[in-house]
């Protein structure tokens, strides 16, 4: 059984793509933050359908804990699955906040950085070891990389970051066979940066070719077929799941 490692699989994307993956028979390695209630109730969704998942507190901003977590993640992956290793990190969690550039304070620059770029970074570099060679990184970005979206610079930013060093990881590890893409959701009805209300939904669809906002599991099906061995000769790429946002 291959395995894979969601970072922010609680709730919005990371817990739609959990449960996509166990449906198609992936062991889930699912990690939280503030809500430990809302990972078990995506860890019991799983198990009551066949599938094995199991949740795990880590917090990616704080890069001194992550050591513990490679020490904890190994004896979860012992004890679980009887395994090592683990084949796919999907680096996901994150939040939004919505500033204009003049009003950014520089906290609120630096937590954005730790947990967007930073977090992601070090967090990889932990777990290298740990990731089976022939295995995936997948790094969740984002359209604002694209399309300049007044209010959200240090976001879009530390995204586009993330999707240089994507191309970084698929150059460095291919030695490993390890292969790198990342994804970038347009508008996706998450609770990301507090959510959607109608008129900025109506907004939204207005301006995607599809006529709608995305939904996780839009996000969730496009990340689990690139997980896939149909998907094996995608590498260093961005892959944009927006329905055809501002095109």
């Amino acid at each position: 059984m291959n395995i894979v490692l969601i970072t922010g699989g609680s709730r919005g994307i990371g817990a739609a793509t959990a449960v996509e993956c166990a449906r198609r028979g992936l062991g889930v390695v699912l990690t939280y933050n503030n809500n430990p209630a809302a990972a078990e109730a995506v860890v019991a969704g799983i198990t009551e359908t066949g599938g094995t998942a199991v949740a795990m507190k880590l917090d990616v901003s704080d890069s001194a804990s992550f050591s513990a977590f490679h020490d904890s993640l190994h004896t979860a992956l012992q004890i679980t699955w009887d395994r090592t290793t683990f084949d796919y990190l999907f680096n996901n969690a994150g939040y939004g906040l919505y500033h204009p550039i003049g009003t950014v304070t520089e906290q609120q620059f630096d937590d954005l950085f730790k947990v967007h770029l930073r977090g992601p970074f070090f967090l990889t570099q932990t777990l290298l070891p740990l990731i089976a060679d022939g295995g995936h990184i997948v790094n969740l970005v984002s359209a604002t990389s694209r399309v300049a979206t007044a209010g959200v610079a240090p976001y879009a930013s530390f995204k586009g970051g993330l999707e240089v060093l994507t191309r970084y990881l698929a150059k460095e590890l291919g030695p490993r066979r390890i292969r790198a893409n990342s994804v970038a959701p347009g508008p996706i009805r998450t609770e990301l940066g507090g959510g959607l209300n109608d008129e900025f939904e109506t907004l939204l669809a207005s301006q995607t070719a599809l006529g709608r906002v995305g939904e996780p599991e839009d996000v969730a099906v496009a990340i689990a077929g690139l997980l896939s061995d149909d998907s094996r000769w995608i590498n260093a790429q961005s892959i944009e799941l927006a329905g055809g946002y501002i095109i």
